[in-house]
């Protein structure tokens, strides 16, 4: 299963999130591939963009609590001063696919940025 945890600027359309959803599935190896889950943080969770490109991907967007996305931080590969500064989280997408993925999931590399959108892409065994 593939999640992909995806942060992104205010106002950030679709179409955005999901060109960088493809450039990041591209620099991991998968390109072509589709994630089966988008992730984001509570932060995120009525961001127009983000629902917009899970229901085109026909995907759900899974939301991830605070306390979530800092049980999963030590596991993130990313340490970003923005998102530290803002969130408190080294890396707020990379912890929202960690979380998403479950216990199985792991980073298949450090996050994505382009556009305005950070991406991370986590695998995992089975379904969380």
């Amino acid at each position: 299963m593939i999640t992909a945890g995806i942060g992104c600027r205010k106002g950030t359309t679709a179409e955005t999130v999901l060109a960088v959803l493809n450039e990041a599935l591209e620099a991991c190896g998968r390109a072509g591939e589709r994630p089966q889950r988008l992730a984001t943080g509570a932060l995120k969770a009525d961001e127009a963009g983000l629902l917009e490109a899970a229901e085109r991907l026909g995907v759900s967007l899974t939301i991830i609590s605070d306390p979530e996305m800092e049980d999963v931080s030590p596991r993130t590969l990313t340490l970003s001063t923005h998102s530290m500064a803002h969130v408190g989280i080294p890396s707020f997408c990379e912890a929202a696919a960690l979380a998403a993925a479950g216990k199985s999931g792991r980073l298949v590399g450090p996050r994505h940025v382009a556009q305005g959108v950070t991406c991370a892409i986590a695998i995992a065994e089975e379904a969380a």
